[in-house]
């Protein structure tokens, strides 16, 4: 099947499903929950394949963590599906309700995008939640994962796919692809594909914006920022960097850079240090950091590098000023926390960091579309328009305007035999 043939096809059955009523789309996402308890011998043995596969090509240590799927990564995935039936369907939500004149009622009605076309990393987790989300949200998707993960995408879309099906869902809402040639095929359906989502660095969601008159939601690199200030309470900002940094170090939302007040790095950086060693984090600082710490020196580069890696960056800076300066100049937009004791200073730091996400006093990696409460995430977009930071199932719907009449005609407004009334009804479509 042409490429062509395989969006015409999701397009087609995304009209279907954006009709389809909450019942049947969580009685669908019941069913792709079970399906995954039942096969989960079969996932974990596909997955085997591609670490296997993947070790022998040397891929690093914290991408094989990213691509490892075993049977608590399944328990969680289908955790996450619960939640995501739990929550309130995003489609048919009335936004605004208003009555332009008697009898000609408008409403502003949510519903779902269309088509979108996901492209992300390596994570089969990753692959469950975007297809589970744009399910609920009564999206058509065309997926497209790594290649290092390529068995186990393969039969988590299978199972997804005819879960979903069996319940009563169109078959050829949602489509996996698997080679480069796919995706660039991918950027020139803008007939048939209404947004696209890209997840990874930088200079790749821009080549996707550069060679696509599709929409493109960026999910760029995480640049994350832990700020220490000098009112911090030390004890907390260590347990809060260290999460940060190493909870989970191959994803967007883990610390790469750490600013500290110059009144609170002498204490603060040696006990830190002691810590970090301790889980084999490489360090890399200003020449204030290594006048309290060993520590090598960090270059220019080092302050714009997502490491997604047992490596921080740390700068001493002497004011909160200069940490909001260094983060709005090397940052990514993704997240960003302060910790401090000073209320005033935190609403500072949020008010005037421009990143989707901004903290006080927890650890960034809280940036998370299952720990928002949104039951999971497409990815996080660090841009500003539709949707920003977590993108859960209200970033996956937009809206359509429906008006209701009775014979009304604009002649009578035009000739002013008529006029709008234009008044609030505050009721449901």
């Amino acid at each position: 099947m042409t490429m062509d043939e395989l969006a015409r096809q999701v397009k087609e059955s995304s009209i279907k499903l954006a009709a389809a009523g909450a019942e049947l789309k969580n009685k669908a996402l019941a069913n792709i929950a079970e399906s995954l308890k039942e096969k989960k011998e079969e996932i974990i043995k596909a997955n085997r394949d591609d670490l296997a596969r993947s070790e022998k090509e040397n891929l690093s240590a914290p991408l094989l963590k990213r691509l490892k799927f075993d049977e608590e990564s399944i328990t969680d995935v289908v955790d996450g599906i619960y939640s995501l039936i739990n929550l309130e369907d995003p489609v048919g939500k009335t936004l605004l309700s208003t009555e332009l004149d008697d009898g000609l009622e408008l409403y502003k009605v949510t519903c779902p995008i269309g088509v979108i076309g996901v492209i992300f990393e390596s994570r089969p987790d990753a692959l469950v939640q975007i297809s589970t989300l744009c399910l609920k949200s009564g999206n058509g998707v065309l997926l497209k994962g790594g290649s290092e993960a390529k068995e186990t995408n393969r039969i988590l879309t299978e199972i997804i796919i005819d879960a979903s099906a069996a319940a009563g869902i169109p078959s050829n809402w949602a489509a996996l692809l698997e080679t480069r040639a796919d995706v660039n095929d991918m950027l020139k359906m803008d007939s048939y594909i209404d947004l696209i989502i890209p997840r990874g660095s930088n200079d790749f969601v821009r080549y996707i914006m550069d060679n696509s008159r599709i929409p493109v939601m960026g999910h760029a690199d995480g640049i994350c920022h832990c700020y220490v200030d000098e009112d911090a309470d030390l004890d907390m900002a260590v347990n809060i960097v260290v999460d940060s940094k190493t909870q989970y170090v191959a994803v967007c939302n883990a610390t790469e850079t750490l600013l500290v007040h110059e009144k609170a790095a002498p204490v603060f950086l040696p006990e830190l240090k002691k810590i970090l060693d301790s889980k084999k984090v490489e360090l890399v600082g200003c020449p204030k950091t290594r006048a309290l710490i060993p520590a090598e020196p960090a270059a220019e580069e080092d302050w714009k590098t997502e490491y997604l890696d047992y490596k921080l960056s740390i700068k001493v800076v002497s004011e909160l000023e200069e940490a909001v300066d260094h983060i709005n100049t090397y940052g990514s937009g993704h997240t960003d926390s302060i910790i401090t004791r000073d209320r005033e200073k935190a609403v500072h730091f949020m008010d005037y960091v421009d990143s989707g996400n901004v903290f006080w006093n927890c650890s960034t990696r809280f940036s998370d579309g299952f720990r928002y409460g949104f039951g999971a995430e497409v990815g996080i977009s660090t841009g500003k328009i539709h949707s920003r930071g977590p993108v859960g199932l209200d970033g996956l719907v937009i809206y359509k305007y429906k008006l209701l009449g009775n014979g009304h005609i604009v002649e009578n407004y035009f000739n002013r035999s008529k006029t709008f009334k234009h008044r609030s009804l505050n009721k449901e479509f």
